[in-house]
């Protein structure tokens, strides 16, 4: 019989953004690799079973701890080898199934950003902690990205055993690629070539901040426009307020797009006016496309960019502040162009190469010495 992992999280649409790599690699190992996630079940050619979870946003919500009954009984069905969970609600019911199981299957929670900061309201803040504190003893290994996040995890020892990674890795193959022509691109957007073109990618959230970068953009030259490719609860609310400011000839909503590489090519720059973040990887891929960034001074950001090195930073919500940075790109081409090229240097180690046979490693660490070298293709002891 092969070993078995399970994946869980609160989307699939997470999985397939951002571990299908890994799901290969368990693959290629000869392991049976299930997926359990909210929603609908997706079709993951990598994984052997998907099931459908009744995940709710609202953490008290009944539904959730129906999740977590069922997360129980499959974990006890199919005694798994593994289970890595992701996503802060995913986490934290996957943990608790596992909590009451004797024997407990070895759990990795990756951390891709926690939902607080020193900034967080202290109740909220003090809940969503309680919340990791209470799932510690389950969490036999935790991997974060950033180091607000490290840090705050060592302090309140919110795991067994804690480790750094540069984030699951970006495959930057699917930029290298790029042979969009530029003019052509933009003219299918709209723009004309006199315009400069900010390109924001990013789900329509309120941890994502569109509001501010449209109150900023009425503050802007003309010619500077607004690309805001995505989907999500708050576009309306976003198309809207272009409207209401006046700017709807200067904001470019194309919808969900599941090919960014014509996008960065068609930008003159990538902004990001989020809350928080984990380690983002709109940001990484703009840096890996050479594009200079302007980017909220919050944890994952700080993590990827230096100011006036390798981006320009700037206060959280800060409408002036960014449009400042955005007229400093402007009134500077040769800035833009130097942060560019350094932006490319500076992310090249979170590319997936290099992060893909780290994140493993840890995975199998969790295993059994014997069992790690007999089934680790990736381990060059």
């Amino acid at each position: 019989m092969p070993q078995r992992v399970l994946f869980t999280a609160s989307t699939f649409a997470h999985i397939v953004h951002f571990h299908l790599p890994y799901l290969r690699a368990f693959r290629a190992m000869g392991w049976a690799v299930d997926v359990a996630c909210g929603g609908e079940a997706a079709a993951i050619p990598e994984a052997e079973r998907c099931i459908a979870l009744p995940f709710e946003k609202r953490m008290s919500a009944p539904a959730n701890f129906r999740a977590e009954r069922m997360l129980r009984r499959l974990m006890a069905e199919e005694r798994y080898a593994l289970v890595t969970t992701h996503t802060s609600l995913a986490a934290f019911f996957t943990r608790r199934a596992a909590a009451a199981l004797r024997p407990r299957p070895p759990l990795a929670c990756v951390c891709h950003g926690y939902l607080f900061d020193d900034e967080t309201p202290l109740p909220r803040r003090a809940v969503l902690r309680a919340a990791e504190r209470l799932t510690a003893a389950q969490t036999d290994l935790l991997m974060t990205m950033n180091a607000y996040d490290e840090a705050t995890a060592r302090r309140a020892r919110l795991a067994r055993r804690i480790e750094h990674i540069p984030g699951m890795g970006v495959d930057f193959s699917r930029l290298d690629a790029m042979r969009a022509d530029r003019d052509a691109v933009r003219a299918s957007l709209g723009f004309v070539p006199e315009d400069r073109v900010l390109l924001f990618a990013a789900e329509f959230s309120a941890r994502k901040n569109h509001a501010m970068l449209l109150r900023a953009l009425a503050a802007l030259p003309a010619p500077v426009k607004l690309l805001l490719p995505g989907s999500g609860e708050l576009l309306p609310d976003c198309r809207a307020l272009a409207r209401r400011l006046g700017l709807e000839s200067r904001v470019v909503f194309p919808g969900y797009v599941a090919d960014m590489a014509p996008l960065y090519r068609a930008a003159d720059a990538a902004v990001s006016a989020s809350r928080s973040e984990g380690l983002p990887f709109n940001i990484m891929e703009a840096m890996y496309a050479g594009l200079p960034v302007v980017a909220s001074r919050v944890k994952g950001h700080t993590d990827l960019l230096d100011d006036h090195s390798t981006g320009l930073l700037f206060p959280y919500d800060d409408d002036a502040a960014f449009a400042a940075a955005v007229r400093e790109l402007l009134d500077r081409p040769e800035l833009a162009a130097a942060l560019g090229r350094a932006a490319h240097d500076a992310v090249l180690p979170f590319a997936l190469p290099q992060a893909l046979p780290r994140v493993m490693d840890l995975y199998l660490s969790l295993l059994p010495a014997e069992l790690r070298r007999a089934q680790n293709p990736l381990d060059q002891e």
